[in-house]
């Protein structure tokens, strides 16, 4: 009779588990920064849990048994790695746009997360505004400056909203310790300071016509039009070059003299990442082609200005999100 209800246990598994893997590909990319790396772990997740299921008793719902093993899973891996951070995390001072190019390929960068993968199913506004904030890339990178439990133990009050009694028994620890790591999180989360600012659910008009000017600026490689639409502190940076550069002036100039694209060398194909918009941007080739060169994830601020991009030079990157490997040479840019 045993044997009769392992198997059915088992064959019911998917029906019970598949729903959540998104919202776990979400969770393990914010305990590690990185989206293959959470990809993985899901895996291993769904494959620890496929094993146990069949002991499974319903103490608690599949969701919080399997965000129990997805987070013991993340924090088995973390065991001994560096954390990712962006170049802005590194600690070094701003850069001026005259500085040479430094390149780390040593350094474990932070990878943004395209929003088909760990953005959410809801339909009410509020949920979605809440499950962008915290994929988006300023929260991830936060998160990166604590210790794994810490992190672990933010993600799941936080956001998930445990109570500290179920993220103890998660952790195996008790919920002194678990309010106590909670306050260190929160204290490193401020010094980050990282804003509560509002993500929208969706772009309005201005705000996609701005976009659009910003497309169209790059095509024509008009640095003033740039330089005009980010904020007076707006920030630049682009893992794996360790330098970051702040202030709109300065990143127009590195604009202007660093990146090797002229007039129409440089169209860009619109994607989401981390529940904010980002772009492909492609370099025309010697044969009139067009080939990635790096994609870039925008923050905008409450004015509709850009007051962050991370241009990421990990050219991978483009089959993660779907974007083409190379446009064609009659490509003519935005119209």
């Amino acid at each position: 009779m045993t044997e009769v209800r392992e198997r059915v246990d088992v064959q019911d598994f998917p029906e019970a588990a598949d729903g959540y893997r998104r919202e776990l590909t979400a969770h393990c990319y914010r305990m590690t920064g990185s989206i293959h790396d959470a990809e993985d772990l899901v895996q291993e997740t769904y494959l620890r849990a496929w094993r146990a299921y069949a002991a499974f008793e319903g103490r608690s719902s599949v969701r919080t048994w399997l965000y129990r093993i997805a987070t013991n899973v993340c924090l088995t891996a973390l065991e001994g790695k560096d954390r990712r951070p962006l170049p802005a995390g590194l600690g070094t001072p701003s850069s001026d746009a005259a500085d040479r190019l430094v390149e780390s390929t040593e350094v474990s960068w932070l990878e943004p997360a395209p929003d088909p993968l760990v953005a959410g199913d809801a339909s009410d506004p509020a949920t979605i505004v809440a499950q962008r904030e915290s994929i988006r890339l300023a929260f991830v990178a936060a998160l990166q400056h604590l210790p794994a439990r810490q992190r672990a133990v933010l993600i799941l009050r936080d956001v998930l909203r445990w109570k500290a009694s179920e993220v103890a028994e998660a952790l195996e620890t008790s919920e002194a310790a678990v309010n106590s790591a909670l306050q260190r999180a929160h204290a490193q989360i401020a010094k980050a300071k990282v804003s509560q600012d509002e993500v929208p659910a969706e772009l309005d008009a201005e705000q996609q016509e701005m976009l659009d000017r910003y497309v169209a600026a790059f095509w024509d490689k008009d640095v003033d039009a740039i330089v005009a639409m980010l904020t007076r502190d707006a920030v630049w940076e682009m893992p794996p070059f360790t330098g970051w550069y702040t202030g709109a002036e300065n990143i127009g100039r590195l604009i202007d003299t660093q990146c090797p694209g002229e007039r129409h060398d440089m169209p860009m194909v619109a994607t989401r990442a981390n529940g904010q918009p980002a772009f492909g941007l492609y370099m025309r080739q010697p044969d009139g082609t067009f080939t990635p060169f790096h994609l870039q994830v925008l923050t905008l601020d409450a004015s509709g200005g850009v007051s962050h991009v991370a241009a990421f030079f990990d050219l991978t990157l483009f089959e993660t999100f779907g974007l083409p490997a190379s446009l064609p040479a009659g490509y003519s840019g935005p119209t």
